[in-house]
């Protein structure tokens, strides 16, 4: 248990930290999940992606996540939203 004032308020301070950073956390996964879902149903929904890669940056910025973390999950994302293109289009063509 803390002993000195300044730990207290620490814990306190970092418990408002711990609920903020995993209400974001979670923003992240649902909106990536969204996107995820309208790729697997072989739709590729701009507005979905569009709120996945905002959703991302913005959890970036504010260091809930790393950079890298982000521009790795915002590649995978753009992957399958280019196989799910080009399955469509392969698919109109043919």
């Amino acid at each position: 248990m803390a002993n000195t004032k300044s730990a207290k308020k620490r814990i306190r301070s970092d418990a408002r930290k711990h609920l903020r950073n995993q209400s974001y956390r979670s923003r992240v996964k649902t909106m990536i999940k969204k996107a995820e879902l309208a790729l697997a149903n072989g739709v590729v929904d701009e507005a979905a992606l569009r709120m996945a890669y905002s959703t991302l940056d913005k959890a970036a910025v504010k260091g809930i996540i790393h950079k890298n973390n982000a521009a790795r999950r915002k590649s995978r994302l753009a992957q399958k939203a280019k196989k799910v293109a080009l399955a469509a289009q392969a698919g109109s063509a043919a």
